[in-house]
């Protein structure tokens, strides 16, 4: 069993990873488990993603763990300066391969999910009934058409106003939607297999995660 250490933007992420995707990894051999990007002050709540922190987050694991992944937002780097996504997932490997001894590029695999996490939960809509306080039909009917608007979930993002948490929040009433407590309840329900078949990205991520146990 391959032991991987996935490094969280957050606890709603460490959370989703402890709770989705070690069990669905496990039976290709992998061992996944969350570890969060800590404040600066320390506090296990998250914190300012950028490519320094992670590459010394991945340095910090990279003994103690056999691979060595992430899973932070593209939406959220302090540092993005009109690098693409694959460009930043590049940077971050290299950065941590400065600092870290011995490194083998074969054993880290940076992630970045476009363009939330929240994103993923618009696989499917109607699993939002998990955030029971403000579940309505108009709220479904809403969510379904963000959904219906884009060709992924992983393309919603028109502007910092329009990201899939800001619509999330602005379609439920105020209060009754908590991404830490219903994000991975509502990841859960649809299920590691059905987000993978609707966000490309995601899906490419979790496939290279089973080869480092022997599956496809």
């Amino acid at each position: 069993m391959i032991r991987v250490c996935i490094i969280g933007e957050g606890p709603t992420e460490v959370e989703f990873v402890n709770r989705c995707l070690e069990p669905y990894l496990r039976p290709s051999g992998v061992s996944a488990y969350g570890t969060v990007l800590s404040a600066r002050s320390g506090r296990h709540r998250g914190g300012r993603v950028t490519v320094e922190r992670l590459a010394h987050k991945i340095s910090l694991h990279y003994s103690e763990a056999d691979r060595v992944s992430t899973l932070v937002d593209f939406y959220g780097f302090q540092d993005r300066a009109g690098r693409t996504r694959t460009q930043l997932e590049a940077d971050i490997a290299a950065a941590a391969r400065a600092i870290t001894t011995g490194y083998d590029p074969r054993y880290v695999l940076p992630y970045v999910q476009m363009h939330e996490f929240e994103g993923l939960l618009f696989a499917n809509p109607a699993d939002f009934e998990w955030a029971e306080d403000g579940w309505s039909e108009d709220v479904k009917a809403a969510l379904m058409a963000v959904a219906q608007a884009f060709p992924n979930p992983e393309d919603i993002n028109d502007s910092p106003e329009t990201a899939p948490s800001k619509r999330i929040l602005n379609i439920f009433p105020e209060g009754t939607y908590s991404k830490p407590e219903h994000g991975p309840l509502i990841a859960e329900a649809t299920g590691i297999a059905a987000i993978r078949a609707k966000c490309p990205a995601f899906n490419e991520w979790v496939g290279k995660l089973q080869t480092w146990g022997g599956a496809a």
